[in-house]
């Protein structure tokens, strides 16, 4: 099926004891009043600092402070921490101090807002609870520390700064023998910091139709609230809903914040690779870097979201990285295979020998838990399906359609820059990691990050349908996390990219030339 059509259906409705309230939808969207403008050129952003902080791992997620000028980095670099580095004299950053928690087994995300510091850390048992600990940045004095679900891997604040998020994951051990629920913790700092945790029970009545539409339930012996595997928040501007990717799930879950109900899920379909908007460059033994067509489809599989509004339609980007289960012990845990290692349908694929040589489809990773019949003990495949979707997505928050697709494109100026990596071409390609949409001179820029590329690429989305390429630019050894912090807030009241770099340990700061 088409994946405009996938995304275009109305994708799931709201749980059945809320059928009977009004939509949160039915409200109008109203854009955030437009900042202050800064007069800046959209196509120039250029390094103008960095850091390092060690080695792989020693950057990985950040969050600034603009009352105290300070950033907070991520680091699970020999041990879990967080580096606070002083940026109050930008350009010059210093390292500041380390802060430790020895007792965690792994630091995921940190976040800020008011004066107050968010970090998310696993439990000391990997697969049981995780811990939100917040500090006040001013002093770095423990403030609460609050339990949530399994393995918190991404923690954010409401913009009104009165709720803090967690998207716990849930991930099973290596030997898939404990499988802990995928939750969503929503914690009320007006009201002493309460949590409320919720799992997705609720949506397994709905699981037919949601994997229809190209949902994923399908871990080794796992039920439906264990497989879903939340990844990353995105706010809305009015505070009152959240948006959590479901990545390996291959769908978008939506919450009503003030309510504290998961609302909706919506499967993210598949991009068809037959399509000449959708060509992949497949093959990493093909000698060449092309971008062609393919009777292959691609989950989407998105990692960072971003959430932003453009003429009073709310929007999501997502970054399609793709994601497997392939990591784990049991051979029946592992979900990715070569195409020219599967049995391929003669009828449907009757030039499967020709498609499964190296040069063409044969190196390409698909995934071997959908797409198949069994004949007698074997699967024979109709449908072949990529693991991710090597894009930006951006979709219409509340129906989940889809908008815009930025992909080919994409990939085609990495590719005319030099900077392709052919030997991903068979997994991933440029591998988009991450999102993040803002505001620079009135325009609505989508800054993204592809980990494998070590690039940044910059697209105006202020007409989401209509994204345009503006600016390409080359960061430090794969970038995870991609922070903007707005004129008003920065060091030097400019606008600032800050890129933390996973494989090298570095944090590079990037800002924009003044008209």
């Amino acid at each position: 099926m088409n994946c405009k059509k996938l995304f275009g259906a109305i994708l799931i409705a709201s749980l059945a004891f809320t059928a009977c309230k009004k939509d949160p939808t039915d409200d109008p969207i109203v854009d955030p009043p437009m900042e202050a403008i800064v007069p800046e050129k959209i196509d120039s952003f250029k390094e103008t600092a960095s850091i390092d902080l060690g080695g792989e791992f020693a950057s990985e997620i950040s969050a600034y402070d603009p009352l105290t000028k300070q950033l907070f980095v991520v680091s699970n670099d020999g041990g879990t921490k967080v580096d606070v580095v002083d940026m109050s004299k930008y350009p010059t950053v210093t390292k500041l101090k380390t802060l430790l928690y020895p007792n965690n087994a792994g630091i995921n995300s940190v976040a800020v807002s008011n004066g107050l510091l968010a970090i998310a850390l696993d439990g000391a048992d990997k697969q049981g609870n995780g811990d939100v600990v917040i500090l006040k940045t001013s002093t770095l004095e423990e403030v609460k520390k609050i339990t949530v679900g399994a393995m918190p891997d991404m923690v954010t604040f409401s913009p009104d700064g009165n709720y803090i998020l967690s998207a716990n994951e849930g991930e099973p051990n290596l030997a898939y023998t404990v499988d802990p629920k995928g939750t969503i913790s929503i914690i009320n700092i007006k009201d002493n910091y309460s949590v409320k945790t919720l799992d997705f029970a609720a949506f397994e009545s709905q699981k037919v139709t949601l994997l229809a539409g190209g949902f994923r339930i399908y871990g080794l012996n796992a039920s439906f609230t264990q497989d879903i595997e939340p990844e990353y928040i995105a706010v809305s501007a009015d505070s009152k809903k959240a948006y959590i990717t479901l990545q390996e799930n291959n769908g978008v879950a939506e919450v009503d914040i003030v309510g504290g109900s998961i609302t909706k899920i919506n499967p993210l379909g598949t991009r068809d690779i037959s399509l000449a908007d959708n060509a992949f460059d497949v093959s990493d033994k093909d000698n060449k870097k092309v971008l062609s067509t393919w009777p292959i489809k691609a989950f989407y599989l998105p990692d960072a979201i971003s959430y932003f509004t453009a003429g009073g339609t709310a929007y999501l980007a997502l970054a399609n990285e793709g994601d497997t289960r392939q990591d784990y012990t049991p051979k029946d845990a592992k979900e990715e295979v070569r195409v020219k290692d599967l049995v391929l349908d003669l009828v449907k694929f009757p030039n499967a020998a020709t498609l499964q040589l190296d040069a063409n489809l044969g190196r390409l990773t698909v995934t071997n838990t959908a797409g198949y019949t069994m004949v007698g003990t074997n699967k024979v495949y109709q449908e072949l399906y990529s693991t991710g979707g090597r894009s930006v997505s951006i979709i219409n928050a509340n129906t989940g359609a889809l908008v815009a697709n930025i992909g080919k494109d994409l990939e085609q100026h990495v590719i005319d820059a030099g900077k392709y990596d052919d030997d991903r071409s068979d997994n991933k390609g440029v591998e988009v990691e991450s999102v993040t949409v803002a505001q620079v001179n009135g325009q609505t820029l989508a800054f993204i990050g592809m980990e494998r590329a070590d690039m940044i690429a910059v697209y105006d989305v202020t007409i989401p349908a209509s994204p345009k390429f503006v600016q390409l630019f080359s960061t430090g050894d794969a970038p995870e996390g991609l922070l903007f912090v707005k004129p008003k807030d920065s060091p030097n009241g400019r606008s600032l990219l800050i890129v933390s770099n996973e494989a090298d340990g570095t944090v590079r700061f990037y800002q924009p030339d003044k008209i």
